[in-house]
């Protein structure tokens, strides 16, 4: 009501509101010119390396040639798109993909969660910090590393595993040549890398959590675990949801690298998935436009499942990205 007479006012004065309103938003600028000195290294990140660069995603419309340059090439429109959609591969691709990422979600997501969870009723002393350094160290190993460790360990002859299991009087298992274990290897591997390290932003939100309303519980009797359904559970449920989103806006974008590392022709039936079918056909074989169409392809769907999935969020949940 204030803001509407001072408005009212302003107005019966003569003052051009519009420029009053830039004078103020100028004035709050200069102010706070640090705050923004701070975000400028992130603003010029994403600009340099992510918008501008989007003018490029008109080659997935093209028949580019370098010589030509991208005004040069021919405009085909959707001809690469369909190309893909209609290839035999599309549904192996997107399957694969799929499979992987759906799998790491499911196997990944809880894994951190219990974890934090656990780690947050253990009491501070060496058992403790020694847990979480071991959980989390596997993090910092190199994709590269990792990927000739899990070869080597699984190896049919000189694998460690595979020593195991004909110590108790199994079979030797071929996991890296074997398209049914493909998936199981790269999401277990990724699990274990990543679970440790992705207990911390849980064990932030825990440390949030008030003690007075543990010492209230326990006061009116309430056990361990009650405590640990009805105050520390409900406190990382937003942090939850946010990471979920996250993932599931994320869930064609599976990373290259380790697959790539681990793929060979005789797991390929399982092992090939988009992001390796991009690098192949843009990368080795030079099919520019195609790869680029793929990609975009893979990108559009990634954004419209985060759309959905936010909303779906914010309509069941007070929490959502936006």
């Amino acid at each position: 009501m204030k803001a509407n007479t001072e408005t009212v006012l302003l107005k019966s004065k003569g003052v051009d509101l519009t420029n009053q309103r830039k004078k103020t938003k100028i004035k709050k600028i200069l102010q706070n010119w640090e705050l923004y000195i701070f975000i400028l290294p992130a603003f010029l990140y994403f600009f340099i390396f992510h918008y501008i660069p989007m003018y490029g995603i008109q080659i997935a419309f093209r028949d580019y040639i370098p010589t030509l340059g991208f005004t040069g090439s021919e405009w085909v429109g959707l001809k690469h798109f369909l190309r893909f959609f209609d290839s035999y591969y599309f549904w192996d691709l997107l399957k694969n993909t799929l499979g992987i990422s759906v799998y790491e979600l499911i196997v990944g997501f809880p894994l951190p969660i219990i974890l934090a969870l656990l780690l947050n009723e253990a009491k501070d002393g060496l058992y403790k910090r020694t847990v979480q350094t071991v959980t989390y160290a596997p993090h910092f190993i190199s994709v590269v590393v990792l990927s000739g460790m899990i070869i080597a360990f699984l190896s049919p002859t000189t694998g460690i595993l595979n020593h195991a299991l004909q110590f108790l009087g199994f079979e030797p298992i071929s996991f890296m040549t074997d398209p049914k274990w493909f998936k199981t290897v790269y999401v277990l591997s990724g699990v274990w890398q990543s679970t440790g390290w992705g207990t911390i932003i849980y064990l932030a939100a825990l440390s949030g959590v008030d003690a007075e309303q543990h010492e209230a519980a326990i006061m009116d009797g309430a056990t361990r675990l009650q405590r640990l359904r009805h105050i520390n559970i409900p406190t990382i449920v937003p942090t939850m949801i946010i990471l979920l989103i996250m993932s599931l806006g994320n869930i064609m974008a599976l990373g290259f690298e380790k697959i790539l590392l681990l793929q060979n022709p005789l797991n390929l039936e399982s092992s090939n998935v988009i992001a390796t079918f991009v690098y192949q056909a843009g990368l080795l074989d030079a099919q520019y436009s195609f790869a680029a169409a793929v990609g975009l392809f893979n990108s559009v769907i990634n954004a419209i499942l985060l759309v959905v999935v936010n909303q779906i969020a914010r309509k069941t949940s007070e929490t959502s990205l936006w």
